[in-house]
């Protein structure tokens, strides 16, 4: 009986103490309790409305945008956040002006006696962001390999020519330039190998056409390059497009910017007399010139123009001891609108995974933070940003002109586009490595079994396309993390098939909606992790930072010190 007391006496003591330890970590980890809020139900709901045919494609300035913004406002006064505005709304202004171009407009190419018309959309698209009724041009064209200007990789693609008043045609992405050791390689030294860095992107592109003072400026469009099919900039060139407003009404910019298709590029070159493919050859090495193709185009554009008022959603759960300072979470909440038909009549882009996923995740973040017993030692920023479909504007805008200081923001992370095909055991980063919120991520992850992987694509520079990215070139450390690609229970190829197929037949065209496939319960788990990321942030006594040899390091080490000299 002894033995049998004593026995029961130890059972007891375990029991007690592995009670005592559960009890432990759940007080150290109250986003346990708090996460299970953030529900496949919930996601789906707030899917269901923001990609629903009545929401019109949420375009800036249409009845689209009045309806997304209120519903997301509305979302969050019911979960209780406070107005993140300090002018006490939900709102923070975005100046836009909107430009649609008339696409019943060809560009004339003469060449070698010869001449050539390409017709808007299927040869090329084209626009201005200059607030013009109309501009035009009529110039000599030139092959800049891929306009790139890269002191640091003793790189100039212009070699001192005078484009000022050229057409200036090139290459998409970076130089792919090869290993010396191993040509079969990219060298890792130049242009970060395979990843894309922003020489790669064609916003670059255009900015550096611009200092040049050309006349106009068409991107050569390759599908494995960009990253996409031509249908992406042909849709895009063909609604309404926006851009913020500067004090010069943007003349600043390029005259006019553009894409052409690879196949009408090769036309083009063949009635030059050139060849095409020795040229990108010849466009990878820092010997490369300017190359006058000895043609001369011309092309006349006709805007429609408003000015408008779009709007970022700010919202707000404010810390305790240290409230004035912040973590921002970032969606954005616009697509296409409605634009042109695919082969079923439908007009409407719904941007279901693009992006009514990722606001339905901050909206159910927000939920999990308002469900914590006591709140985040910091403040929490849920920052719903307009037209990042134009070019990151929203976000761009409020990184420009925040409503709370920069040099007080830990970190921005950021959702576009969740997993809506299962869970997998990996968390995808784009960019892994540039900051230490990657080893917070990895740690969180870690305790749940799961492992970070690096973007199996950098090359297609998924980094410099979403908002996170205004927020890093400012220096604020921004975390993006993607869905993974090993998913439980499918094939090893299944994740990447899935993504592609999505790509190929569902990214920015009036297919992407809700499938019947989908299964958001991968997403539930990606958004519980970011919860509990930002919290950690949150309370955290260690800012996160850029990690050496980022690009933007010295951005915020500067900021932070001008900041502390100001104390």
């Amino acid at each position: 009986m002894k033995r049998f007391a004593l026995s029961i006496c130890v059972v007891s003591l375990i029991a007690s103490l592995a009670f005592s330890s559960l009890a432990q970590k759940r007080a150290a980890d109250p986003t346990a309790e708090a996460g299970k809020v953030i529900t496949t139900d919930g996601l789906m709901n707030h899917i269901k409305t923001l990609a629903a045919d009545e929401y019109e494609g949420r375009a800036p300035g249409s009845r689209g945008e009045e309806k997304s913004i209120n519903y997301i406002a509305d979302e969050f006064k019911k979960i209780g956040l406070q107005p993140g505005n300090t002018d006490g709304s939900y709102f923070q202004k975005v100046p836009l002006v909107g430009i649609t171009t008339n696409k019943n407009t060809e560009m004339k190419v003469s060449a070698a006696g010869k001449n050539m018309q390409l017709r808007f959309g299927d040869d090329f698209v084209a626009r201005t962001v200059r607030v013009v009724d109309r501009t035009s041009f009529d110039a000599e064209m030139v092959f800049v390999g891929y306009g790139v200007v890269a002191p640091e990789y003793k790189w100039d693609d212009y070699k001192g020519m005078d484009v000022r008043g050229k057409v200036l045609v090139m290459l998409v992405s970076d130089p792919p330039v090869p290993d010396p050791k191993n040509p079969k390689q990219l060298d890792s030294r130049m242009f970060k190998g395979r990843a894309m860095t922003y020489y790669g992107r064609w916003t670059y592109k255009y900015e550096i056409a611009a200092e040049k003072g050309a006349a106009g400026v068409l991107v050569i469009h390759e599908t494995g390059p960009a990253g996409y099919p031509w249908s992406v900039p042909r849709g895009s060139f063909t609604v309404e497009n926006f851009d913020l407003v500067s004090k010069d009404n943007n003349m600043s910019r390029v005259n006019i910017e553009g894409w052409i298709t690879d196949t009408k590029t090769r036309e083009l070159f063949a009635a030059c007399g050139k060849d095409f493919d020795a040229l990108r050859k010849a466009a990878i090495s820092r010997d490369f010139k300017p190359v006058a193709l000895g043609a001369r185009a011309s092309l006349q554009i006709e805007n429609t123009l408003r000015r408008i008022e779009s709007n970022n959603v700010v919202a707000k759960v404010e810390g305790s001891d240290l409230k004035d300072e912040y973590v921002i979470y970032t969606a954005h909440w616009d697509h296409l609108g409605i634009g042109e038909p695919d082969a079923k009549g439908d007009r409407i882009y719904n941007g279901a995974l693009d992006n009514a996923t990722g606001t339905a995740g901050l909206i159910e973040i927000a939920r999990a933070f308002k469900r914590l017993a006591k709140p985040p030692r910091r403040s929490i920023l849920f920052l719903a940003v307009t037209a990042e479909e134009k070019g990151l504007l929203g976000s761009k805008y409020y990184a420009e002109n925040p409503v709370y200081p920069l040099e007080k923001t830990l970190a921005a992370i950021n959702m576009d586009g969740l997993n809506q095909w299962g869970p997998t055991r990996d968390v995808t980063v784009i960019g892994l490595g540039n900051s230490t919120l990657d080893d917070v991520l990895r740690k969180t992850a870690a305790e749940k079994g799961r492992v970070l992987i690096p973007d199996a694509e950098p090359e297609k520079g998924f980094y410099y396309r979403s908002d996170h990215f205004n927020f890093a070139k400012l220096g604020v450390p921004a975390l993006y993390p993607s869905d993974g690609i090993d998913f439980i229970g499918k094939p090893k190829e299944w994740g990447r098939q899935k993504r592609d197929e999505y790509t190929a037949n569902d990214y920015h065209k009036p297919s992407d909606e809700i499938k019947p496939d989908w299964n958001l319960s991968g997403a539930v788990e990606d958004l519980r992790l970011l919860f509990t990321v930002g919290y950690r942030v949150s309370q955290s006594a260690i800012w996160p930072a850029w990690k050496p040899g980022t690009e933007f390091k010295a951005r915020r080490e500067e900021m932070l010190r001008k900041a502390k000299g100001k104390m």
